[in-house]
């Protein structure tokens, strides 16, 4: 079945060859294709376009493909060319002439486009979550080992002290500003497209406001050109957002690949997280970290395959966006797994405490020698140039000791501001609003 039919014999190569993966991706989309269809003809009653009866069937019906949907018991049959042509076949089968009416006011583009934004922003919330589980690991490990020095290096070289708390607190506020892309992603995915149809609106009275409150979005594209010009818009902030994510964890686990190494073996993982080798007995290998740091990095490639696809393509709507779902849906998933075995990971990382008294780390502590002799009077300069002669010829003795009170340093590692900042961060999603118009619609067709 295609929504398009008009009785003329598609040739069976260009139908495969233009349907894609449609039937596979769009199962992803299915609960929000029939949630978009229940605000929909709930405005087209509204208007007069379906009478209160057509409208209670069709509500009974939809919420009883929602239920299968949840069940994982939907699929998009063979013959059929997306989801949106089975639910409107699953209703027409059902009902007869109520489910050929619930296309009027709309087309596949805003369809497509709205069943993607409940999608993205259904998704985001789950992320949001789970970069908090994400940060409170880390900031739980920076409390827990403040106190304990770890080695720091500038250009791969022995270079100051820091610590355990620094180098974990580091990564949770990295994860803050992650989250202000995140947040800019989920405002784009808040906003309604549905009522733009092909992307020139229609000549039906649509009450576009209507649909915005059903679906509980924060507003709406109002210029139904711009509303297909978003497509290519909430994929490409969905996906920056997902590289600077990505980039945060794909950082971390490139320090914890060096970190584990014995060259380093400044942190360990329990024998049951590591892999061994075929042939070397005693390798412990982090392959935890490396695939971490595989995965994030193709994470990191989704913007430009976006902007590659989409780039040159000027407004109004193309089929090349159909290709976009092949790498943008599974992003979620792949981002989600990501974080969460790298918060599981985290929770078991084991630290040297000892590692920072090897004898090759004395000169870390050479600029607290530096100014340990300005704060007894003697110019920077010339302090620096006598320890640098003392380093020379040998006589440099190091104290081993720090004193860092300033914010954000060993002594002050201010991660009660940074978890303040990310509680702001959070409170700034409307994730409740959103809760309460989903679960009104669907409760209202349970009655």
């Amino acid at each position: 079945m295609k929504l398009w039919d008009k009785g003329i014999k598609i040739s069976k190569r260009i139908e495969d060859f233009t349907v894609g993966k449609d039937r596979e991706l769009d199962l992803f989309l299915a609960p929000y294709d029939v949630i978009g269809t229940l605000a929909h003809i709930t405005m087209l009653e509204s208007i007069g376009l379906l009478s209160s009866d057509e409208l209670k069937i069709l509500k009974n019906e939809l919420l009883a493909v929602y239920k299968n949907i949840q069940k994982g018991k939907f699929i998009i049959e063979e013959g059929v060319e997306d989801v949106h042509s089975e639910i409107e076949y699953l209703l027409t089968q059902k009902l007869g002439e109520a489910g050929k009416k619930i296309h009027s006011g709309r087309s596949r583009n805003d369809q497509v486009l709205v069943d993607l934004k409940l999608f993205s922003r259904d998704r985001l919330e789950i992320i949001v979550h789970a970069v908090k589980e994400l940060f409170d690991a880390f900031i739980a490990q920076s409390e827990q080992h403040k106190n304990i020095l770890l080695p720091g290096y500038t250009h791969l070289q022995v270079a100051m002290p820091s610590s355990f708390g620094l180098w974990f607190g580091a990564y949770a506020e990295s994860l803050v500003d992650d989250l202000i892309f995140i947040q800019a992603a989920f405002e784009i995915a808040n906003q309604n497209p549905l009522g733009s149809a092909a992307g020139y609106g229609s000549s039906f009275p649509l009450n576009r406001q209507m649909t915005t409150d059903l679906l509980g979005f924060k507003s709406m594209n109002y210029n139904v050109v711009y509303a297909q010009m978003g497509r290519s818009k909430l994929e490409r902030s969905v996906s920056f957002a997902f590289a600077s994510l990505a980039s945060t964890i794909s950082k971390f686990a490139m320090d914890a690949c060096l970190y584990m190494s014995q060259n380093f073996g400044f942190i360990s993982l329990p024998d049951e997280l590591t892999t061994g080798s075929s042939i070397m007995p005693h390798k412990k290998n982090p392959d935890i970290f490396e695939l971490l740091r595989a995965n994030c990095n193709k994470l990191q490639a989704l913007p430009s395959e976006v902007i590659i696809l989409t780039n040159n393509l000027p407004s109004g709507y193309f089929r090349d966006f159909q290709l976009l779902k092949e790498s943008f849906l599974p992003a979620f998933f792949r981002m989600q797994d990501c974080i969460e075995i790298c918060t599981f990971i985290i929770k078991n990382i084991r630290v040297n405490e000892q590692s920072i008294h090897e004898e090759k780390y004395n000169y870390l502590f050479s600029v607290e020698e530096v100014n340990k002799s300005v704060l007894q009077g003697v110019p920077f300069r010339e302090a620096y140039k006598k320890t640098a002669e003392d380093i020379a010829s040998g006589k440099y003795t190091p104290e081993r000791k720090v004193n860092h009170t300033h914010e954000g340093s060993i002594g002050n590692l201010c991660n009660d501001k940074i978890i303040h900042k990310m509680e702001e961060k959070i409170s700034g999603f409307e994730f409740d609003s959103i809760h309460k118009a989903v679960e009104e619609l669907l409760e209202e067709d349970e009655k």
